[in-house]
């Protein structure tokens, strides 16, 4: 295989909306095999807290993948050679419905992935597969379909999260509904002995080709963000919580009141965390304004505030918000810095949500989309993306730090 590491530096500088970046990007490294393509970026923490960057690779010509992962045993300084899930295979790579890895206390590592399951009723349909290991990656089992009712011949758009007891939590759109309206149902199912158990629908008016988002808090609250469609026309962000592992959740709440009318899909989901000061989100929207746009909830989902709009450019888009063991907030995305290439915008808030500086991670006349971000230090987080260089699709990663 062969794989490059490129080194950059980016010392503080003025931003693009004019503020003052208070970060710095540290050392970029080519993770993925540069002779194929790669997408669909994943990053999160093994059960000794190790760094794990995972993500899909698929030969020139191909339409499907197989899934890999990297781990860094330093925060993302360093990474090991990148192995493979080898059950994990006929992916199909889009970065909305990306492969995803989660580790249990026990060690048990589950990864997540979509294939293509054209059908009469539906030629772009998917399926959700999902493969364990029970010794934290080394060996996977195969691949087990996430649905077996044969009613349900499309399901795509997962996320899952790890609970307090040990168990995950998954969430996911499928085509199994019982009324005519337009959209597709919230599912969601907990693992088990035998794997994900109990699947059960929550809502049945979701956003057919938008991402979710699931996220267990802190306090061992899990909170489910998507995008709902809302009197059959509008296409907002709406939000739903559990206080008992997703036995029960309250009703969807709007985060925004944004009121986009579109009769499609616009492929881009929401993103949440918390902190000391409470839940935080950033979405899209084309609803009232363009672009990427942040809110908050004190009271755990019961009212937000208003919105701020977040990038420079009314068509960013692909949001991914984290927050740091101090509390600040991280927000990364992607938009166009010419009429050929994206780079990755960057912001940093204070708990309370106030910006505090703000600026790019990659360059103009780079393509480098679809950011996805994890905490490694207390001012510390670690970045990855897909970079398009001369035809070539890889995925990058490398650490920022702020004051």
């Amino acid at each position: 295989m062969q794989r490059y590491f490129i080194f950059l530096f980016i010392t503080a500088m003025a931003a693009g909306c004019g503020q003052q970046q208070g970060f710095r990007a540290g050392g970029e490294q080519i993770l993925s095999d540069t002779n194929k393509l790669a997408s669909c970026t994943h990053i999160s923490h093994d059960a000794a807290g190790r760094l794990i960057v995972s993500w899909v690779e698929q030969e020139p010509g191909s339409d499907e993948g197989s899934l890999w992962y990297a781990v860094s045993e330093d925060g993302g300084e360093h990474f090991g050679q990148p192995v493979p899930v080898t059950t994990a295979t006929g992916i199909s790579p889009q970065p909305e419905n990306m492969p995803k890895i989660v580790f249990r206390k026990n060690r048990e590592a589950i990864a997540m992935f979509g294939t293509r399951n054209p059908d009469p009723r539906n030629k772009y349909a998917g399926k959700v597969w999902y493969v364990r290991s029970s010794d934290g990656g080394k060996n996977w089992q195969p691949a087990v379909p996430l649905v077996t009712d044969t009613a349900g011949y499309d399901q795509r758009y997962f996320d899952m999260s790890p609970l307090p007891d040990g168990n995950v939590a998954c969430v996911w759109l499928d085509n199994r509904k019982d009324h005519p309206l337009e959209g597709s149902t919230l599912f969601i199912a907990t693992s088990g002995q035998q794997g994900f158990e109990r699947p059960r629908p929550l809502v049945q008016t979701v956003c057919q080709c938008c991402r979710t988002s699931l996220y267990t808090d802190p306090q061992g609250g899990l909170h489910v963000a998507f995008r709902d469609i809302i009197h059959d026309t509008i296409r907002d962000m709406v939000h739903m919580y559990s206080k008992d592992g997703g036995a029960t959740f309250t009703q969807p709440v709007r985060i925004s009141a944004d009121n986009w009318a579109v009769n499609g899909c616009p492929h881009t989901g929401p993103t949440m965390t918390s902190n000391r000061s409470g839940l935080h989100f950033a979405w899209f929207t084309m609803g009232g304004g363009q672009g990427v746009f942040y809110g908050k909830s004190i009271n755990n989902g019961i009212s937000f505030s208003s919105r701020e709009s977040i990038s420079a450019k009314p068509t960013a888009k692909h949001p991914q918000l984290v927050s740091a063991s101090n509390g600040d907030l991280l927000l990364a995305w992607d938009e166009p810095s010419d009429t050929t290439t994206n780079r990755i915008g960057f912001v940093h808030k204070s708990p309370e949500g106030k910006t505090l500086s703000t600026g790019y991670l990659t360059g103009e006349g780079e393509q480098s989309v679809f950011p996805v971000m994890k905490p490694v230090a207390e001012k510390t987080v670690a970045v990855a993306y897909r970079k398009r260089v001369r035809g070539k699709e890889m995925i990058c990663v490398r650490r920022v730090d702020w004051n």
